[in-house]
Formats: C-alpha cells, structure tokens, sequence
C-alpha cells in the first residue's frame, strides 16, 4: 500500500479569514495541521527606513498605518521617545486627553477583533453589534482630529487641539426623516466631554448584550474552548504580551507594572485568564472593554473640572497660537519653520512603550542632533505573535486554525511595517 503523504494548503493572501495580507501554508494530514508556516512582507511600507528622511513630525502620520485599529496608541509610544530624548514635560490637562483617547482605541480595537473572530467563527451578527458601537468612538476621533482613523491628534509634548466644544450632527436626507434624525442626534446636543460621557453610561450593557450572544453559546465554546492553549511559562518564553500573555494567567500589564502618563492615578483591574486557550483570550477583551470604559469615565470627569493647555508652551517643539501669529511676526516665523525644518532632537537613544491593545507596542529611536531620526526601530506585538502560531496550530483541525489566528488579533500593517 502507497504512504499517503501530507499536502500543503494555501491559506490566503486574499482570504476572508486571514486578517490582513497574510500567506499561511498549512502543511496537513487529512484535517490536521502537522505545520503552519507564515509569510509575511505583502505590506511592508517601509516605515522605519522612511522615517530616516522624514522630519520628526512628518513620521507621525505614518504610526497611525502601522496598526490601523489602533491609531493612537502608535501615536502615543512614538510622542513618548521624543519627548524623552527632549526631556519635555508634558501638561497635565495634556495627559488626560491621551490616556482617554488611548482608552477609547482600545476599545475600537478590541470592537473590531471581537466581530472579525465572530465573524471567522460563523456569527456575523456580533459583527454587526460591536460596528454598531464601534461607529460612535470613530465619531470621537472625527470630531477631536477631522479624521476617522489616521488621526495625527497626539503630538510630542501634547495633543493637537483641546476637545471641541460641540459634536457634529447627522442632517436630514431622502433617506431619514426629521423624526429619525431627531433621535440619532439626541446625545449629539453638548460638546464632546458629553457625547463620550453619554458613550461611557450605556456602553456596559452594550458588552453584556455581546456576552448574552457568545460567551454561553455552544457553537462559539466548541470553536475556543480547549483551542490554542498556551500556559504562562511558555507565553513568556514565545514574548507574547497583552491579552495574548494575561489570556494564559500573567497579571502583565504596562499601564500598572511600568505606568506612564497618568495611569497610576487610575482605578482600574487587569483581567486574566486561567487556561490560556483562545476562549480565555475572549474573556479577558471582554473584560478589558469594560475597565478601558470605566478609565474613560474617570477621564471624563477629571477633565471636566480641569481646564488648562493641552500643549508645550516651548514653540521650538509645538506651534504657536494663532491668535498670537496674528500679531506677531516672529511666532508666524517659528510656525512656518517648524513645519518645514522640524525641530531638532539633542543626540541619544531612547525606547518608550505602551500597553497597546493588541500587547507591547515599543518605539526605539536613535537621534545624531538632526531634525530627523537617525533609526527608528518599531516592536510590534502583532510580529511577536504570529510567530506563535506554528506553535499554537499544530494538532489542531484546519477550522482551529481560523480561530488561533483570529486570537492572535494581528494587523499587517505592524507586522509587516
């Protein structure tokens, strides 16, 4: 009798399920991947080369391409090198504004993997659910920075503008009548303080409604239960961080254990796992929406009993008030300079990382004096993880395989950079 040997399969690029422009080989027997062997590099953009020839504040548009589910928080580890090679001191009001919004990004991102992995597992109803919210925290974004994705709304030493004092309203169409406009702009009346505080008051029961639909439903625990287990010793070793390392059981989290901005002021939990499998990972992001939207709330109020700038007064580094380059022929010059030459960054090296979404998102940047970096290294949790997955798959049914690298929650855009 002739030895059935295994095959290989193609596993995208242009698959549904691939999360992004990924090729997996599977090498199976029958059902069962013996293999999964990633190619990567379909995306690449080169941004660490590019950054080389960019000013420091002309790379910045291009964090919110890495992860674009995660726009700010690349935004906010990049702010932190520079800010630490300068040695700047960032307001208070200022820091306020980004750990709210990196909050908010959190939870867009764990939105977004949360109706893509129900999607992979047959329920394209949570997908239609979690954009239901999803749509709202985009509208935050638009109205702070005029985009709804590639923000470029944090800035070294703040944040570009301060909240606006008004939400943007849906107008009447052909398609929705006065009544029904009326209703979707019923929280939409005050500024953006009270649309996102309005956001924070009903987003918990939004979560329980995404929990009533999977977290007790059999099809959803028969595709994660008991899949990609991964325990706590073997999750350290692979450098897995964020809800890929606290899914295992670690208590791992850089907002308690290495705080930055204001976080040490802010009462929240870190939810863990027991087991380490792909259900666990569910949990602790179901988890995590939740504490994100009570740090959100604490946001929220801070800010508004708090006025202050919400950026450096050191001109050299961030723009001069308009109403001042109206009068002023000398802050009109450092305007114009600044976005054309840039500031220059004394010379050294600094790493700054955040508690991204998806794990450790790190910038290294080398500076040699000039108005551009010299290297910038970017550590991505999503290259981390996916260098998991041969791990993760094998012995698992091709249909696992799905649900592991759903898991993982990884965007090409930081894989590949």
């Amino acid at each position: 009798m002739a030895e059935i040997k295994n095959y290989t399969l193609n596993f995208g690029p242009q698959h549904p399920a691939a999360h992004g422009v990924l090729r997996l080989v599977l090498e199976l027997d029958g059902e069962v991947v013996q293999r999964a062997d990633p190619h990567i590099g379909l995306l690449h953009r080169a941004t660490e080369k590019l950054a080389e020839s960019k000013t420091f504040i002309q790379s910045l548009p291009y964090m919110d391409r890495l992860d674009y589910c995660s726009m700010m928080s690349n935004e906010h580890a990049y702010c932190l090198a520079i800010e630490k090679l300068l040695g700047l001191e960032v307001p208070i009001r200022a820091q306020y504004i980004r750990v709210m919004f990196s909050e908010i990004t959190r939870v867009m991102n764990h939105l977004m993997w949360l109706g893509s992995s129900g999607n992979d597992g047959g329920s394209s109803t949570i997908l239609i659910y979690s954009f239901r919210e999803r749509e709202d925290l985009m509208d935050m974004y638009e109205a702070v920075s005029g985009a709804r994705m590639h923000a470029a709304y944090f800035r070294p030493g703040g944040v570009y503008r301060d909240l606006p004092e008004s939400m943007p309203q849906y107008k009447a169409s052909k398609v929705r009548n006065a009544k029904a406009i009326e209703q979707m702009n019923r929280n939409r009346q005050g500024s953006l303080i009270d649309f996102i505080d309005d956001f924070t008051a009903r987003f918990p029961k939004c979560v329980d409604e995404y929990e009533t639909l999977l977290t007790d439903n059999r099809i959803w625990k028969q595709r994660n239960v008991g899949i990609g287990v991964v325990d706590i010793d073997r999750a350290m070793n692979l450098g897995l961080t964020g809800p890929m390392l606290r899914g295992s059981g670690l208590a791992w989290d850089m907002r308690k254990s290495q705080p930055y901005e204001v976080y040490d002021r802010m009462d929240f939990d870190i939810p863990v796992g027991k087991t380490g499998d792909c259900y666990d990972r569910y949990l602790v992001r179901i988890a995590e929406m939740r504490e994100s939207n009570r740090i959100i709330k604490q946001c929220v109020d801070w800010l508004r009993a708090n006025p202050g700038p919400v950026i450096t007064d050191n001109h050299k580094v961030a723009p001069p008030d308009r109403e001042a380059m109206k009068s002023n022929m000398e802050e009109l010059i450092h305007h114009f300079k600044l976005f054309t030459e840039g500031f220059k960054v004394p010379e050294g090296e600094a790493y700054a990382s955040v508690e991204h979404p998806k794990g450790e998102f790190g910038i290294y940047l080398i500076s040699d004096g000039a108005n551009k970096p010299y290297r910038l290294k970017i550590r991505p949790p999503g290259f981390v993880h996916l260098s998991a997955l041969d791990e993760m798959s094998r012995g698992h049914m091709l249909a696992d395989a799905v649900m592991v690298l759903s898991t993982l929650d990884i965007v090409f855009g930081d894989v590949d950079r």
